[in-house]
């Protein structure tokens, strides 16, 4: 749709300054009349939801409505024009026109309109947001002595009856808790609880229920970037990193499980009512998944857990013989569903981080892999549709994967193992490859 606006707004200044330099004249009037159009256009096309209205709409409106006005204004004054024709003035103003329009309309270009994936469950969804304080702990990236603080954002079912399995979700590296929108919705829809975690200062940015934003820390940037540049650390140091970082998005994790099972008993407010707090179950994206595949080997409760193209770290250890990675050797007993873009099957075969994942399907007692062929890192989260240019740039290319096919049918997937093992509702069926 932004390309759409772009290259129609273009194209009327283009052929307006071409009138006006045929003619020789600069008619004012006709510009006027041009501008008021072109705004009522838009709010038209937006109040018919031809375009869905967002921030990314925000600077064009701002821009149309302004010269609006000014028409509105010349138009109402009615003076002669008494500036003379000419042809370089015509062809500036339209040049800077047109680089006003392009730089309104960035926003829509980067963040386009996009329809939402399929969400095929019986219920209406809905979702509430907290911060949660975690009294036990000092926040760790700040030297103000403040407890660490984690914002959360629920998906369930809305005007909904009974309880419903509770699932906890952590975003990649530097992501953040909506990256994933879709799965939550299509998962709340069939009769799920969906909490999902913004890890402060491991999230790029963060808004506690105050207003605060919080954004992401420039050092931990600094060692995710590192760590994927070949020579920047050691294997010990890059093990040392790992360490530190679970530990916070475990402790995060733990911390907003115990908060949800503690309030489920002692707090009215509805939505804690809806939990079933014998089903639970943890995902996540990236370093998220690392997460749960973690929280999922230390907590009794967890019952199921997804990783979403993940190293799984919490199998991995140091030898300091071979001064490298390798696999733990531990048995795994939580179920555990893997999913894998390309990025991440190539490297299932090499002693690196995840020299842990290939073994794991003989060190679990219950573990099913996934590989989505043609699908980037970044496929597996709802960013190719909200913002598809940044996740190319991210990813240094396309994915050749079709973005609605790929993020469909892994949440179809995720669904179908949490009904298995959390709801025990048929069977899982899967495809080794799609």
């Amino acid at each position: 749709m932004g390309m759409l606006v772009l290259f129609v707004t273009l194209m009327i200044e283009f052929v307006l300054a071409i009138y006006c330099v045929a003619t020789k004249q600069i008619h004012s009037k006709l510009r006027s009349w041009v501008r008021i159009a072109i705004f009522s256009t838009f709010v038209l096309l937006t109040l018919s939801s031809v375009i869905i209205w967002s921030f990314s709409w925000v600077l064009l409106a701002i821009l149309l409505f302004i010269l609006a006005v000014i028409g509105s204004v010349s138009l109402i004054r009615n003076k002669a024009n008494t500036k003379k024709y000419k042809g370089s003035r015509i062809i500036g103003k339209a040049s800077m026109m047109t680089l006003a329009l392009v730089i309104a309309l960035v926003p829509a270009l980067i963040f386009p309109q996009y329809k939402l994936p399929k969400v095929t469950g019986q219920y209406d969804v809905t979702t509430t947001t907290y911060t949660y304080t975690d009294e036990n702990r000092i926040e760790e990236f700040t030297d103000t002595g403040e407890n660490r603080f984690v914002n959360v954002q629920f998906w369930y079912p809305e005007n909904a009856d009974g309880t419903y399995p509770l699932l906890v979700f952590s975003h990649g590296a530097y992501g953040i808790k909506e990256s994933n929108t879709s799965t939550y919705t299509e998962l709340a829809s069939h009769g799920y609880v969906v909490v999902s975690i913004d890890h402060p200062y491991h999230s790029f940015y963060t808004v506690s229920d105050d207003g605060t934003t919080t954004l992401v820390n420039t050092e931990y940037m600094q060692e995710i970037s590192n760590s994927n540049t070949a020579g920047s650390y050691t294997a010990a140091e890059g093990y040392g990193l790992i360490q530190k970082w679970m530990k916070l998005r475990t402790d995060d994790m733990n911390f907003v499980m115990d908060t949800i099972l503690h309030r489920s008993e002692n707090d009215s407010d509805p939505i804690y009512q809806l939990i079933d707090t014998e089903k639970i179950g943890v995902f996540g994206h990236s370093m998220g998944g690392a997460a749960s595949v973690w929280v999922g080997k230390e907590r009794d409760d967890v019952s199921a857990v997804v990783n979403i193209d993940a190293p799984l770290f919490s199998e991995l250890i140091y030898n300091t013989e071979i001064n490298n990675f390798e696999a733990s050797g531990d048995v795994y007993t939580t179920p555990l569903l893997n999913i894998y873009s390309d990025d991440v099957w190539v490297q299932l075969d090499t002693i690196s981080t995840y020299a842990a994942n290939k073994t794991i399907d003989m060190n679990s007692t219950e573990s099913y892999t996934v590989h989505f062929e043609g699908a980037k890192h970044l496929s597996l989260t709802d960013l190719p549709l909200f913002a598809p240019i940044f996740a190319n740039f991210l990813q240094g290319e396309k994915a050749s994967i079709d973005t609605y096919y790929c993020i469909e049918t892994q949440n179809e997937l995720i669904l179908k193992f949490f009904n298995y093992k959390l709801k025990g509702t048929g069977s899982f069926e899967f495809e080794p490859t799609y």
